[in-house]
């Protein structure tokens, strides 16, 4: 999810290669949807069509071979244009920076930018392509712009007459918890545009479903699916190799907790943005990282545990400044409730360091969170428990619009 202050900072992204992709990797569990494309009978139905790849640096097979490079060496579809998302084609621009298009020094390719003057690809990106292909790795956050640069691309595809393929991928958080909340229309924004939960349990090919026929987006949608992934599995049960997908989400683990640690900032809290482990943190100056230890732990939330600390971030609001809180231990990755674990440390910090609580910005805090009942409930002195409640019914309805749409 791209917004900046979620991935403001960190390092530069390791970029899959093709002398990557010559490596001797071991078969895994799961096929991709690229995989399958190449591999099995898919891409004759690309024969002798003209092709633009939405694709950046998590774009790889099983092999860690870029789909465009990949194509390119299959040698049977023809590639006309690339088009990049938030972070650039080979994911080496920061969080935020507007891209602007270029010509691909390795393939020499002309790559259009659908994060810079427009974020839909326009006619003119569009001439002479008849279909589009996305791969693209999500992390299983509404809040996520890949998904929303995947909305309107479907758009524009739709629009001017275009076929819309997507390569599907694994939700690397697994595809059977949702959380809530539920984004509510008057909260629409990028990193926001349906109202679905802010952790869905879909696969990218589940969404483009979803989006095409319920949100009523009308593109000549085609997925093509994986073969052996299950709704069960985390990242490590796929047996594939992690690709940092941004700046800020270095490792799978990182995906876990993303979900609810992307939203902790809205109130002032710190959440590891510009240190080395991002998202896995939350603290802020002057807080008693023992004490607020203590008690998350005594809280017993599933598969996670919390240890004091500090830290000083090397960029961004709190550059320099020695910050003290939790940092957050993954023990059990897939029992991790994400949002209320989120909801726990905020509830925490309020109730036992009042004055940190810092709120800029109201707007920008509803537009997060995709609803202004978190805002309510959190000022009135609610319980995570109650906030939770707060949103059962939205979320009930979610899991049961997307029952229709799940492929798995």
């Amino acid at each position: 999810m791209n917004r900046g202050s979620f991935i403001a900072g960190g390092a530069a992204l390791t970029v899959a290669t093709a002398a990557a992709s010559a490596q001797q990797l071991a078969p895994t569990p799961v096929e991709l949807g690229d995989d399958v494309l190449l591999s099995g009978g898919a891409w004759r139905d690309l024969r002798g069509r003209a092709v633009g790849v939405i694709a950046n640096q998590s774009g790889v097979t099983s092999a860690q071979e870029s789909i465009v490079d990949a194509i390119l060496h299959h040698g049977k579809i023809r590639i006309k244009a690339i088009y990049a998302p938030e972070h650039g084609f080979r994911g080496d621009q920061a969080a935020g920076a507007t891209i602007a298009s270029y010509v691909d020094s390795r393939t020499g390719l002309p790559v259009y930018s659908l994060y810079g003057a427009t974020r839909h690809p326009s006619a003119a990106m569009l001439e002479g392509v008849e279909v589009l292909l996305f791969d693209i790795q999500d992390v299983g956050s509404r809040a996520y712009t890949y998904i929303s640069t995947m909305a309107y691309a479907m758009q524009s595809a739709a629009a001017y007459g275009k076929e819309f393929w997507v390569l599907d991928r694994p939700n690397p958080t697994g595809g059977s918890i949702v959380e809530a909340p539920v984004l509510e229309p008057p909260y629409e924004s990028f990193i926001g545009l349906y109202p679905i939960a802010m952790r869905h349990g879909m696969t990218v090919g589940e969404l483009a479903h979803l989006f095409n026929e319920h949100f009523g987006i009308g593109a000549k949608l085609r997925v093509v699916g994986m073969n052996g992934w299950r709704r069960s599995m985390i990242w490590p049960d796929t047996g594939l190799q992690w690709v940092q997908t941004s700046p800020n989400i270095p490792t799978w683990e990182t995906t876990i907790v993303y979900p609810g640690m992307g939203l902790v900032d809205t109130v002032g809290v710190n959440n590891g943005s510009g240190f080395t482990n991002p998202f896995l943190l939350a603290g802020m100056a002057g807080i008693d990282g023992p004490a607020l230890a203590e008690h998350l732990n005594a809280r017993a939330l599933p598969g996670i545990a919390f240890r004091p600390t500090q830290w000083s971030p090397t960029s961004g609001f709190w550059q320099g400044r020695v910050l003290t809180g939790v940092e957050l231990e993954l023990l059990e990755p897939r029992r991790i409730l994400a949002v209320r674990t989120a909801l726990e440390i905020l509830v925490a910090v309020r109730d036992l360091f009042p004055r940190v609580i810092r709120i800029k910005s109201v707007a920008a805090l509803d537009r997060d969170w995709g609803t202004d009942s978190f805002r309510q409930a959190f000022l009135a002195g609610e319980s995570a428990e109650a906030i939770v409640a707060r949103w059962a019914p939205s979320v009930n309805s979610f899991r049961a619009l997307r029952e229709r749409y799940l492929l798995y």
